[in-house]
């Protein structure tokens, strides 16, 4: 008689080892933060991992570490990248930065160097993606949005604005991909645990006059069901998932990972 399986067997079983053995995958902004939580899911399950990073440090001692390569590219550049070729199966585009102002005060300069590194590159890097990807007949490219990508905070029309943009970057290749065998879809975690919200929080409580605590509770956390900071290996589970053969008819979708926030 067959022992019935135990919880972590029954909710894990899709991450078995080697998932994605043979597999090839690229994440920008990989050497921390959520990135660093994607290059190790991905490379724990199989895949051979390109660490993309302005911070050659860090990108070539993750690579290091997960067997995989580095990319040292400041994707901001974008312009490098119009003739780009990319061979890779699965794309996760998770660069990003965030900058706080009122529009009225919102630096021109700035507002364009977040709508490059988040949504121009994210396009230029799929588009050089794509040929491939077709070619074999299989390709992931999973965009890492926001709940943002969702709703709407003042003080960043940046940042809204650029995940907007993708959500629906996103939906076209969904639909244009489809014949090839290549789907893509947004994830879209709240407040999640990094260096980039540390400093978000701390310009928040610069720019409200409140302190940071005060931030977490009264602003992020208070459209939220469950009152914590999302984990970048939660994230990762999903980029897992949806990296897999098993995610096959998921595509042209928003995952959100936020406690409930956009619920209401």
């Amino acid at each position: 008689m067959t022992e019935p399986r135990t919880e972590h067997q029954q909710t894990t079983g899709i991450f078995r080892d080697g998932i994605l053995s043979g597999r090839t995958a690229v994440v920008t902004g990989g050497a921390s933060g959520i990135g660093a939580a994607c290059v190790r899911a991905l490379a724990a399950a199989g895949a051979t991992v390109t660490v993309t990073d302005l911070n050659a440090e860090a990108a070539e001692a993750l690579a290091a570490e997960v067997g995989g390569t580095a990319w040292v590219a400041d994707l901001a550049d974008t312009e490098a990248l119009d003739e780009l070729r990319l061979d890779t199966d699965i794309l996760v585009n998770n660069a990003g930065i965030q900058r706080i102002a009122p529009i009225h005060e919102f630096d021109p300069q700035a507002w364009r160097f977040i709508h490059r590194l988040m949504l121009e590159s994210p396009f230029l890097l799929t588009r050089a993606a794509l040929p491939g990807m077709y070619e074999r007949g299989f390709g992931r490219i999973i965009n890492l949005s926001s709940a943002h990508g969702m709703r709407a905070s003042a003080f960043k029309s940046a940042y809204v604005s650029a995940k907007h943009g993708l959500e629906g970057l996103s939906k076209v290749t969904a639909l244009e991909g489809a014949e090839h065998g290549v789907t893509s879809n947004c994830i879209n975690p709240s407040y999640v645990r990094t260096p980039l919200v540390e400093k978000q929080i701390a310009d928040q409580a610069k720019t409200h006059g409140i302190s940071e605590d005060e931030v977490v509770e009264k602003i992020m956390l208070t459209e939220s069901a469950v009152k914590r900071l999302v984990e970048p290996e939660e994230v990762a589970s999903l980029v897992l998932w949806l990296a897999s053969d098993a995610s096959g008819m998921a595509t042209g979708a928003s995952y959100a990972m936020d406690g409930g926030w956009t619920a209401s």
